[in-house]
């Protein structure tokens, strides 16, 4: 990274640093504010803006955490650092319970079933007599490291700010490792996250989790600093604020936390001192502003300031590991004949609609085999099927010498099964080594502690090793470190292929992989794929290019109304009367 990409940064570091020798008491109590909201939206960044989950009620996981630790210090007269751990293992409970009852669903369920529970909690606060029910609980101590209190404002700045930096060093740490990456998959959708043998629900719930023990931290901080909570400042208008604090930060970066926090609390405030001078009405004015200032940052930074600001900044430069060791290899458990895919009498309704009709064929180890037939006769369904994205209502499918019709694709996929889309499934805003390097996951072994605090990094250097050789297979070596949604569609289709090959599949499902492809690139797949066969690898291929299909495959499976119409070498099903009758609509 160069030092103008680190000039931001640094500059900010040194303000924070100096602020207290600059700064009255007020405006040091105000940054203290900031660095706590900023826990709290740190969190909605990895939940909303990274996973793609959107929660109106991360002000209650506060809320969580200031009231646990509270009525363990002011009521039990308990250490803070105790109430610390009770804060971060009751936000943590809480979230698990509630993120298993509610992440399943989906579109707008899932939001307002936050605010639900939000609004919940909060009357649950003003009505536990435990914790002085709407009057709260006052007489909270203060943090203190051994005989040092942090009663003080200046201590308390210094206190909060060193530990949002080191958790926001965490996060930045988290998202560029193996679990992170797959939190950053998540947008991408359940097909292509359970397609590279990720558990898309348990990850869900992970971010999750994580993003409630944030706030919990949030909210411990706020009790000890405050020294008295109510059920006031949990409701759902501040789990709005923080998302707010979150979308305007900037919501896919770990920076846009602090910018975000910074920006609505300074703006409030400027706000509270401006209003009344001009109205009585300041309140509900003060709402007006807000929803005024959230159009502008639709229409003029719609990312955030933090993205806003990056576009003129130079991207880091990609940093190539050096000799590592390689990441262990799947093997061929078969060998070149072997049946590795069996299918017996698949079938697949939608209604009264059979879209894939009692379709029986084997896949032999080492073999690349076409699946032809026109537009509607079922061969992505039957993928479906093979890969567990979809379910049959009859029939049996075996992988190997497993039988995986009832298996979830990420089982599927974590037994040597890759596959691509009909339709692209890849992460634009990530570059095209990161979305590689998701199809390396099932191959890679660290977790979310392990990335946090860099024990990962020589695996990480071994998968960007295995990452990088395959984007040279595929002819995208040289951009790397650019953006997937950069690319054209053909070469988005070329980066699937190389992401499914990080993950050494035993077999390989390309859909349509030529379907936009230049002349030179389907040259390129065609010779790439002529190569893993011969290393053992088996493929099965769905293409429209039949010029490209018939110079490459072994063998032909042909489907027609949901039906396997032919079968054979591709010479014969060149020369079959009924292939030719539904594939090229009449005998020549």
């Amino acid at each position: 990274m160069g030092w103008k990409s680190r000039l931001p940064l640094g500059l900010a570091i040194a303000f924070i640093v100096v602020a207290p020798a600059i700064f009255g008491s007020f405006t040091i109590t105000l940054m203290n504010y900031i660095g706590i909201y900023a826990f709290a939206v740190l969190g909605l960044v990895l939940l909303t803006g990274v996973g793609g989950l959107t929660s109106f009620g991360q002000a209650a996981f506060v809320g969580i955490g200031a009231y646990a630790t509270a009525w363990y210090t002011a009521v039990h007269g308990g250490s803070p650092w105790i109430g610390l751990l009770l804060a971060l293992l009751l936000t943590g409970l809480v979230a698990t319970i509630l993120g298993a009852a509610t992440l399943r669903l989906g579109g707008h369920f899932l939001p307002l079933s936050t605010i639900a529970w939000g609004v919940a909690i909060f009357f649950l606060f003003g009505n536990i007599d435990a914790i002085g029910r709407y009057s709260g609980l006052s007489g909270i101590p203060a943090i203190t490291i051994g005989p040092l209190s942090l009663g003080g404002n200046t201590a308390m700045y210094c206190f909060i700010w060193g530990l949002l930096g080191f958790v926001m060093l965490l996060c930045r740490n988290l998202l560029d490792s193996r679990k992170g990456r797959a939190i950053r998959g998540l947008r991408g959708g359940i097909a292509m996250v359970e397609s590279l043998a990720i558990d898309f629900f348990r990850m869900r719930l992970a971010v999750f989790v994580l993003a409630g023990m944030l706030a919990g931290l949030s909210g411990w901080l706020y009790a000890h600093m405050q020294r008295y909570v109510s059920p006031a400042p949990f409701d759902i208008r501040p789990s709005i604020e923080l998302l707010l604090m979150a979308l305007v930060g900037g919501a896919g970066h770990i920076a846009g936390a602090v910018v975000g926090a910074a920006a609505i609390t300074l703006l409030k405030n400027a706000l509270q001192d401006v209003l009344p001078l001009f109205t009585r009405y300041s309140a509900q004015l003060e709402v007006v502003a807000f929803g005024v200032l959230f159009v502008v940052i639709l229409q003029k930074a719609r990312a955030g300031i933090v993205p806003m600001i990056a576009r003129y900044l130079p991207r880091p430069r990609l940093v190539v590991p050096g000799q590592v060791p390689p990441l262990a290899r799947r093997g061929r458990p078969v060998v070149s004949g072997q049946a590795v895919l069996t299918i017996q009498g698949a079938t697949k309704r939608f209604g009264a609609l059979a879209a894939v009709n009692d379709v029986s064929f084997e896949v032999k180890g080492g073999e690349v085999l076409g699946l032809i037939g026109p537009n509607g006769a079922g061969k992505s369904t039957l993928l479906n099927l093979i890969t567990g994205t979809a379910k049959p209502n009859a029939g049996r499918i075996m992988f190997l010498d497993d039988e995986v019709t009832k298996l979830a694709p990420r089982d599927i996929a974590g037994k040597g099964v890759a596959r691509t889309f009909q339709h692209v499934k890849l992460r634009p805003n990530m570059t095209l080594l990161d979305n590689t390097l998701l199809g390396t996951y099932s191959r890679t072994r660290s977790g979310f502690l392990a990335g946090a605090i860099r024990l990962d990094r020589e695996e990480e250097k071994s998968a960007q090793c295995e990452a990088l050789q395959q984007l040279k297979r595929v002819g995208l070596a040289e951009k790397a470190g650019e953006l997937a949604g950069s690319l054209p569609l053909g070469q988005q289709r070329l980066l699937e292929v190389a992401r499914a090959l990080a993950a050494d599949p035993v077999l390989v499902i390309l859909d349509e992989p030529a379907a936009g492809l230049r002349s030179l690139e389907k040259q390129i797949l065609s010779r790439l794929l002529r190569t893993l066969r011969n290393e053992g690898m088996t493929i099965v291929l769905v293409e429209h290019d039949m010029e490209f299909v018939m110079n490459l495959v072994d063998r032909i499976v042909v489907m027609d109304f949901g039906s396997k119409l032919a079968e054979g070498v591709p010479a014969a099903i060149r020369a079959e009367p009924r292939v030719q009758e539904a594939y090229l609509g009449g005998v020549a």
